[in-house]
């Protein structure tokens, strides 16, 4: 599948599942649960995979065939599997492949329910993780155990705008022969492709930039194809799949990612630099300005900045509850990636259930805004947040 003939905007749009007898322009939806044999040897043959088609919508779909084709494609991957959600493409991705005794390692700065997948329920099963800090990646190597069977990151972070340097990590899990997993949610196949830098599976929640306007669930890994085939084999059993309605849905936002990416990372590139000059804002992390800590490697393996700005309010855990109400029209949402731009203040609502201690240690200050700005004017959308912030 990861073989592209065209540019990034080409496949996207004439990636398509193969025509009907009504010779369609648009792929239709597929809207049913199972597809019939043309006699005992062709269902035979199909069981045993004899034969590649569809048999059932939780084992695949010409909707959702379609989508990952398309993913595989952008990301140069081998093959993949579309979930319901993004979540249940983390989950399913580390169940299928870990057994009880294996050992994950991994950055302190993710997604919180992955954190509550690494701390609460795999050590049931005897999984176990050991996190390091995103600015200690000299400390990753001396985690690796011998039972250490995936090494995991999210570059850039939710919600601090992190990056990670995945070279680095790329070349240190080849050296100790274990798994790089790596979620690419913020930075879409668009902006950056990890597989290229030496992950051998890339995880998306596709409910965010890659539907763009907050109307379905979507989660889809790709990568290897022995590991895919593991992976799905899980997946069938366990029952995650993506929906064809959502899968068409998705399938049909792929076509415009890049020119929505483009946008978005042209008005989040404008809001950061607003920022950086406001009174008010102790600090800025955007990966595309000269201040981010990490800047020069987020120019090596990106394209673009992305569309999180994160910021540091002055006065704390009160000011960011403060700017939240002064907010007019950008919305307060626990999503991201929309049309809309959304703002958060993760220590008083996503992340407020942590200690303050846990949250620095994903770094989460009191005063931090986490802003995925959206496909309005951006002239529009500073001024609300000026006015929020005065």
């Amino acid at each position: 599948m990861s073989e592209s003939k065209y540019h990034f905007e080409t496949e996207a749009i004439r990636t398509q599942a193969e025509r009907s007898s009504f010779l369609e322009h648009s792929s239709p939806i597929y809207v049913t649960s199972s597809y019939v044999f043309e006699d005992a040897e062709d269902m035979r043959a199909s069981f045993t995979e004899e034969k590649q088609r569809n048999i059932y919508s939780r084992f695949s779909n010409p909707n959702c065939t379609e989508f990952v084709e398309k993913v595989c494609k952008m990301e140069g991957a081998e093959s993949g599997f579309a979930f319901a959600t993004g979540m249940a493409a983390v989950f399913s991705t580390f169940a299928a492949l870990l057994s009880s005794g294996d050992h994950i390692v991994s950055a302190r700065s993710v997604f919180g329910s992955t954190h509550t997948l690494f701390t609460k329920y795999f050590p049931k099963w005897n999984i176990n993780t050991s996190y390091f800090k995103v600015n200690e990646l000299d400390k990753v190597e001396s985690l690796i155990k011998p039972e250490t069977k995936i090494l995991y990151v999210e570059s850039p972070t939710n919600p601090g705008v992190e990056v990670l340097d995945l070279d680095f990590l790329g070349k240190l899990a080849a050296k100790h022969n274990i798994l790089f997993v790596v979620d690419n949610c913020f930075a879409t196949p668009y902006i950056q492709n990890p597989i290229k830098f030496g992950a051998h599976l890339v995880i998306h929640s596709a409910t965010k930039l890659m539907d763009g306007q907050g109307r379905v669930l979507g989660g889809i890994t790709v990568g290897r194809a022995d590991l895919i085939r593991e992976i799905y084999l899980f997946s069938r059993n366990s029952g995650p799949a993506l929906s064809p309605f959502n899968a068409w849905v998705l399938s049909k936002s792929l076509e415009t990612l890049a020119v929505r990416v483009e946008k978005h990372c042209e008005n989040a590139t404008r809001l950061a630099e607003y920022l950086e000059g406001h009174s008010n804002v102790l600090s800025v992390k955007y990966p595309f300005l000269k201040s981010h800590p990490k800047y020069e490697v987020a120019k090596k393996q990106m394209k673009l900045g992305g569309n999180i700005v994160a910021f540091e309010i002055k006065g704390g855990l009160e000011k960011g509850r403060d700017f939240l109400n002064k907010i007019l029209f950008c919305t307060l949402s626990a999503n991201l990636g929309d049309t809309r731009t959304i703002v958060t203040h993760p220590a008083s609502t996503t992340h407020s259930s942590l200690s303050e201690e846990d949250r620095l240690e994903a770094g989460i200050t009191s005063g931090l805004i986490r802003v995925s700005v959206g496909l309005e004017a951006v002239e529009d959308v500073i001024e609300d947040i000026s006015q929020a912030l005065s």
